[in-house]
């Protein structure tokens, strides 16, 4: 069995066999694979399929159709040939020591109990052998074992009467629960390949820096520019510090430093193309520009939403309505990545909003919106495109407000004004943003800290 390895920003995608995963979060010398594991918490393993119309395809689908025909004239035969059928019987058995935990020794027992190769021989040679109640068997245990995702799959299994399809379907199902057990064992293992994983590419670094003293001048630069930044706040402490007690010259510089590269790293968030990225956000660099994207398109969303409500009272006043336009919202716009893509759409934008809101108007009973509104509605929806909007402008802020905040603080935050429809998806992108920064912020955080002391 074979899964996909997702690509990340450093790597294509990768086939791998269940032995290979088990071996990868075991070996961290695999940086690339550990690194995404710590990283992206939704990262999952995902089945094998070679590509459509490809060699490997026509090839895989010629082969699996024989087989299954072979099997089904075999069985047809008087009197039938059992050869296959054995074989299939040995391979479910094989397949089931990597669906179940060793910790499943009971189960694992009974399983080589009942599909015992010597028994069923036998009992072909007198022709007894009842496919059927195998079946049966096998299907009572993946019932057991496998993940709650599986159980209609499996329940659907009880309803097919034709053997051949019965075990064909079977196959396929375990095939499943063997990609449901190797991601398992990826969750099961995150705890210890993010540890792990921090130390190792913390002693990569540092024989690297041994051997390299040029330095990393876009990491300088990105630093040393968001500690200009933070030079009018130390000049307020430095004030406040005459009126009451403060915190050694150490303790300040440190905290002032870090407050320096957690706001460099709220910086990723808006970044100007204009500037070179920090190299040693390499590895996380697509990662980012996804949450760019995803930031952006966020905003235009509460931003549309907030325009919207407070010209048309009947949508603000309804929670579904403004529930129901939310994830239109999100849905029209899931595909634009950047301001041209927002260009393009920002018109179909408007045209949404102004149905949304026929249709609200007239479930109430009221007049159409009169056009001088309407007009002044779409100027303000279409601006949004713009970074000029005040509106856009005003959401980008909060944003970037709570982002930071949810940096700063471990506990739950609530949404901002303006972001309550769309709660989960700004939680979700801050989430994901601090696991990068935090990670991170652990394998490089004492050579930033040098930087910035140094300047």
């Amino acid at each position: 069995t074979r899964f996909v390895l997702p690509g990340t920003s450093a790597s294509p995608p990768k086939i791998l066999t269940l032995d290979e995963v088990q071996d990868a979060v075991k070996n961290i010398e695999n940086m690339t694979l550990a690194h995404e594991i710590a990283i992206n918490s939704d990262f999952k393993l995902q089945p094998y399929e070679p590509p459509e119309n490809s060699l490997e395809r026509i090839i895989k689908d010629t082969m699996h159709k024989a087989y299954w025909e072979v099997l089904r004239e075999q069985l047809g035969r008087q009197p039938p040939c059992y050869d296959m059928a054995i074989q299939l019987l040995a391979d479910i058995k094989d397949a089931f020591q990597s669906v179940l935990s060793k910790n499943n020794e009971r189960a694992l027992a009974r399983i080589n109990e009942i599909l015992d190769e010597t028994v069923i021989r036998q009992q072909a040679e007198q022709g007894v052998l009842d496919f059927q109640v195998y079946a049966k068997f096998v299907i009572h245990i993946m019932a057991l074992s496998c993940a709650p995702v599986r159980d209609e799959q499996i329940a659907k299994l009880k309803e097919i009467q034709d053997v051949v399809d019965l075990f064909r379907g079977i196959l396929e199902a375990l095939q499943l629960m063997k990609l449901d057990m190797a991601n398992c064992l990826l969750d099961a293992a995150r705890n210890d390949v993010i540890a792990n994983s921090v130390e190792y590419e913390k002693q990569k670094f540092k024989q690297f820096l041994e051997l390299y003293k040029d330095g990393f001048p876009e990491t300088e630069k990105w630093l040393k520019r968001n500690q200009v930044l933070e030079q009018h706040t130390a000049q307020a402490e430095q004030a406040a510090a005459t009126a009451g007690p403060s915190a050694t010259g150490s303790d300040s510089q440190n905290r002032r430093s870090k407050d320096t590269i957690f706001n460099a790293y709220l910086e990723l968030i808006d970044w100007n193309t204009e500037n070179e990225f920090p190299e040693m956000l390499e590895m996380d660099r697509d990662r980012v520009i996804g949450l760019q994207g995803r930031a952006s398109r966020l905003c235009t969303c509460a931003s549309t939403l907030a325009i919207t409500c407070a010209a048309i009272p009947s949508i603000a006043q309804s929670a579904d309505t403004r529930k129901n336009l939310a994830k239109e919202l999100a849905i029209l716009l899931q595909n634009c990545n950047n301001t041209k893509d927002l260009d393009d759409n920002i018109e179909n934008i408007w045209l949404h909003v102004r149905s949304v809101i026929a249709t609200r108007l007239q479930e109430l009973n009221q007049s159409k919106l009169d056009e001088s509104v309407e007009s002044a509605l779409k100027t303000q929806i279409l601006q949004i495109a713009k970074k000029e909007s005040p509106v856009r402008n005003l959401m980008w802020k909060r944003l970037l407000a709570f982002i930071q905040l949810v940096l700063r603080t471990n506990g739950s935050i609530p949404a901002p004004p303006g972001f309550q429809e769309f709660a989960d998806d700004i939680e979700g992108l801050a989430t994901a943003f601090k696991r990068i920064s935090y990670y991170n912020y652990a394998v490089y955080g004492e050579y930033y800290h040098e930087i910035l002391n140094k300047a």
